[in-house]
């Protein structure tokens, strides 16, 4: 079985969890993990480790990432989305483009954002959504995010006295759109929440690279390899790259350090084959790995 990235087009009502049991099934091993959750009513990219790669998830850097979202306004709900309970809104008849507009152009740029109070964020080691479900009141603290691109896509109408907004957005990681959905709608005073939620990309990964479950299910009947993107091929991809000679590589397999190069940052380090050996950080004068990633 190869070590390395799956990026999964995750259907809709899947948990992310799901997703994982199901590729574990279909590669025929424990050793699977995700990179980033997606709320079950999401679909879209979730990019998954496999074998030696489930390592790699806690270090890579994909903190910028892009949906595809449908806003509705005139209605909020518990849970800033289409599965949960209404909870107030107001008509929406005299809410204008122009103003639709620059509520999201307000919600546009780093910006203090409080998370949605049904969401995995943890308080005092429980997740807030298990909180809320058990009758608590969840107030989180605001955090700082960045959303690099809001722009309206498209408008429609299901009631008249609803409008839905489609959105391109472009965010950091810890951005939540259903937020996003919900500081809109309470800045025009009149609700909102979010009804569709599709993830195009999670720093260099985009759909296009994404296989659906059926797809993976195909390749796994079919014997075929279902670990499209390698390892070396996955850090190759998201960090900075040094190649190293075979002896610094054997070192640093060993957990020894490198004279630095000069490289900011986590960068992976490849031996002379072509194989990643370790992600490595320079500090204090040295080139020290933080992840070991060879075999041997």
């Amino acid at each position: 079985m190869t070590s390395g990235l799956v990026v999964v087009d995750k259907p809709a009502g899947w948990t992310s969890h799901d997703v994982v049991a199901r590729v574990r099934r279909l590669a025929g091993t424990r050793r699977v993990g995700h990179a980033g959750t997606l709320d079950p009513m999401a679909t879209g990219v979730l990019v998954l480790g496999v074998q030696r790669a489930t390592r790699l998830l806690g270090h890579l850097a994909l903190g910028d990432k892009g949906y595809e979202a449908t806003i509705r306004l005139g209605q909020a709900t518990v849970t800033d989305d289409a599965d949960g309970k209404p909870v107030g809104g107001a008509d929406t008849a005299g809410v204008t483009q122009a103003a639709v507009r620059a509520g999201l152009a307000a919600l546009t740029g780093e910006v203090d954002q409080v998370p949605a109070a049904v969401s995995a964020v943890k308080v005092d080691g429980r997740r807030a959504y298990a909180r809320v479900r058990a009758g608590q009141d969840v107030t989180l603290p605001a955090r700082r995010v960045t959303v690099s691109r809001l722009e309206p896509r498209g408008w429609r109408r299901p009631a008249p006295h609803l409008l839905d907004v489609d959105v391109a957005v472009e965010c950091s990681s810890g951005t939540y759109v259903r937020a996003i959905a919900r500081d809109l709608g309470a800045a025009l005073g009149v609700g909102g929440h979010l009804t569709a939620l599709r993830r195009t990309r999670v720093g260099p990964f985009t759909l296009d690279r994404a296989l659906t479950l059926d797809q993976l299910a195909e390749q796994a009947a079919a014997g075929t390899d279902p670990v499209p993107i390698g390892l070396d091929a996955a850090v190759a991809a998201v960090f900075p790259r040094r190649d190293v000679d075979a002896e610094s590589a054997r070192r640093l397999a060993h957990g020894g350090r490198l004279a630095p190069a000069g490289l900011a940052g986590t960068y992976g380090a490849f031996d002379p084959d072509g194989h990643v050996v370790a992600l490595v950080e320079e500090r204090d004068g040295a080139a020290r790995p933080v992840l070991v990633l060879s075999p041997g």
